[in-house]
């Protein structure tokens, strides 16, 4: 059957030539990129003499096909932290005409959660880096939440706010996720001028590259939120959404309020204004049991509607499905095409009608469009994790299901990225695959593209890995890794690290240990290889955690036998192992706090800039709030990392305190309670430096404390 005419042949002018630059400088002339009409989304490897030939239906899909061809063809694995590679001078060529299709034409990218517990501190180099990241991996409609505090701080003022007043409202920068969830005000600021001037820039850049590709940004719509004092300054008719943890919400805007329609104007015009109009809108009232209590549900849903609609008739709305949202009484009239429903953890907690999940919904969405999500990662905790085969089995389960006729396509909505590569890969592949996955196949292959070439020891790792720590239970709904325990609040019964992981023990721990062993005797083929060493890193350190939980069963055995020596040798051995955790991940500067507060620092363009935005850093990922929201709200730790320096510094200090107060209470020495806030509050806003430079070579540190912490040597 003869092929649609083609349109171009020529790269130069196209995005994918800027692409193919930025990954190898002079790439673009190893290729012939073709641009063909059709209505449905694929691509094509070819070959033309020496040059390898990729065609699709638009940039996106091309981008999709360069990745499948680096990866499956040549080799090379583009990652979050390798987005460069030295291709060969002569490309492998294409043994034959290669073609993959997908009717999942909306593929997603980013949870709200994201733009804070990852990207808080990102500048246009990283942005540049991740939008390139998005089109070879097949992304069209990403979230982009940059400079939404802009149009905030512009709407608050046309309404008569001062700015001290709007400062009051709008969060800091590793809190707003919240703030624009209708969570929380003003935690994490006040922000200075220079925040919202660099931030609006920024923004402008992303967009003008997502828009280049073709791809459709998913901008902030407006759902209601007002400042909490909204009623007493403004004369609005609110509703009280009430607390979110131990923080204030912001106030909710009745739909039946005349000013409903006049504010949500200001609001769209404004965003018109600096971003230009969007076809994708996201708005989520009453997020994680914002009450909803005199409320006209129905009446809101169409209020919200009707207001992107008056300013993009073709626009529709995007909106997270977690817990009870969206509401069946909000969205059950509005007209379907409208609504685009995210299914936030559909590995885990589906409510588009699978009967066995935890969040069931009889009805699906109510006949509404949705995408297939899956969040995997809580918090940016890092940890391997994931629910590998399952994942392929549900997603399959889906489509073919009576609900599949409203399936759009699939999303990543982790609330933290820069992790777990392995299964971002495999959730971004499965709409260009025809039926369901060979897993084991899959992950061969994977090895080798990721590596540059296949070795026995790391295949059977992996394997390994995919059939434990990867292999996360059906059934199971807990909050993305198996939290380290070295990163917990120190106790006898300590072990979850977050309050609300819902984690058990789902897979032996001496799987992880062994996997490790078997990826680590193969470091001397790959040394100096980008991937392998990053996953060497985290693979060595989550056998340490796993050590380090084992040990911790000592220390509470020794405990409730009233053995004081044997506490203190586990104890002592526990505190060597978060320090040579440490020192293990100083070898990657993705795994160094440094590298975090540094990107922080960076943005500050005063003394004063650069403190608060590091307090932000530091607070986040450790009390996240104040005393009342780290102990009663529950939110200390939710964002903890196991980070070198944040190993030393903060984690092996805690349990330090821990160690030396119980080994003197088995002694018989009566000691008060430990305040922890008292003790990770200075550590917030302390400024000391931390490098983000690596230290040490990975695999020979790697070597030595997987024999130390492992084997004893």
């Amino acid at each position: 059957m003869a092929l649609p005419a083609i349109v171009s042949s020529a790269y130069a002018a196209s995005p994918i030539e800027g692409l193919l630059e930025r990954i190898d400088k002079g790439a673009s002339k190893k290729f012939i990129i073709e641009t063909v009409k059709s209505s449905t989304d694929f691509f094509e490897l070819d070959q033309k003499d020496d040059k390898v030939v990729v065609r699709g239906n638009n940039y996106v899909s091309i981008a999709t096909g360069v990745n499948w061809y680096l990866k499956y063809h040549a080799h090379i694995h583009l990652s979050w932290n390798g987005m460069k590679a030295k291709l060969p001078a002569k490309l492998p060529a294409v043994p034959h005409k290669e073609r993959h299709e997908t009717g999942m034409n909306l593929r997603y990218d980013f949870n709200y959660c994201t733009f804070s517990y990852t990207m808080a501190f990102w500048d246009w180099e990283r942005w540049e880096q991740e939008i390139d990241w998005l089109a070879l991996h097949g992304i069209n409609m990403p979230l982009a939440l940059v400079g939404a505090d802009v149009v905030w701080y512009n709407v608050l003022q046309k309404l008569g706010y001062s700015k001290e007043e709007v400062n009051n409202f709008v969060a800091g920068p590793a809190f707003q996720a919240w703030w624009l969830m209708n969570n929380l005000e003003g935690w994490g600021g006040p922000n200075p001028d220079n925040w919202y001037k660099q931030q609006e820039v920024l923004q402008k850049k992303i967009l003008k590259r997502m828009r280049e590709y073709g791809i459709e940004p998913v901008l902030p719509g407006y759902s209601g939120m007002v400042p909490d004092n909204a009623k007493k300054k403004l004369g609005l008719n609110v509703t009280d959404p009430d607390n979110w943890g131990s923080y204030r919400r912001p106030a909710f805007l009745q739909p039946t309020d005349p000013r409903f329609t006049e504010i949500a104007d200001i609001y769209y015009k404004e965003l018109n204004r600096l971003y230009g109009k969007a076809n994708y809108y996201c708005m989520d009232p009453f997020h994680e049991g914002g009450s909803v209590k005199g409320v006209d549900l129905d009446a809101t849903g169409q209020a919200i509607m009707k207001a992107m609609k008056r300013n993009n008739p073709q626009a529709a709305w995007v909106v997270q499905a977690w817990g009870a949202n969206p509401r069946h009484d909000m969205i059950k009239n509005l007209n379907r095409g409208d609504l685009i429903v995210l299914d936030l953890f559909s590995e885990s907690c589906p409510q588009w009608g699978e009967t066995e999940s935890k969040w069931h919904r009889p009805d699906g969405f109510d006949g509404h469009d949705w995408i297939f999500c899956m969040l995997l990662n809580f918090g940016g905790n890092v940890g391997l994790h994931g629910k590998m085969q399952h994942l392929i089995n549900a997603f399959e389960k889906a489509r073919a299901s009576r609900f599949g006729e409203t399936l759009r396509g699939v999303g990543l909505t982790m609330e933290g990225s820069e992790n777990n590569p392995v299964m971002f890969e495999l959730l971004c592949e499965l709409p260009w695959h025809n039926g369901p996955i060979d897993k084991d196949e899959w992950l061969k292959n994977y090895a080798t593209a990721r590596y540059g070439k296949a070795h026995p020891a790391v295949e059977e790792a992996w394997l390994i890995l995919s059939n434990s720590i990867y292999n996360c239970p059906v059934a199971s709904t807990q909050q993305g890794t198996h939290e380290s325990i070295f990163c917990a609040r120190p106790s006898k019964n300590a072990y979850q690290a977050s309050s609300w992981s819902e984690m058990s023990d789902y897979y032996n721990p001496q799987d992880v240990i062994r996997a490790a062993g078997l990826f680590l005797s193969a470091a001397e083929e790959f040394r100096g290889n980008n991937n392998y060493e990053y996953d060497l890193i985290d693979i060595v350190r989550q056998a340490v955690a796993e050590k380090g939980r084992l040990v911790h069963t000592v220390m509470k055995e020794a405990i409730q036998a009233g053995e004081a020596q044997l506490f203190d040798a586990a104890g002592q051995r526990f505190l060597r192992l978060i320090l040579l955790q440490d020192e293990l991940l100083g070898t990657r500067k993705e795994f160094r706090v440094g590298e975090w507060i540094g990107k922080a620092r960076k943005l500050g363009k005063t003394g004063q800039e650069k403190d608060l935005y590091e307090w932000n850093a530091r607070t986040q990922i450790t009390t996240w709030g104040d005393r009342a929201a780290a102990n009663n709200g529950g939110l200390h730790d939710y964002a903890h990392r196991e980070w070198n320096g944040l190993l030393r510094d903060f984690y092996h200090k805690r349990w330090q305190v821990w160690v030396e107060h119980t080994s003197q209470e088995l002694r018989g020495t009566s000691r008060p309670a430990i305040d922890w806030y008292a003790i990770e509050e200075p550590w917030t806003k302390a400024t000391n430096p931390y490098s983000s430079l690596p230290e040490g070579n990975s695999i020979d540190v790697a070597r030595r404390v997987y024999d130390e912490a492992v084997r004893g040597n």
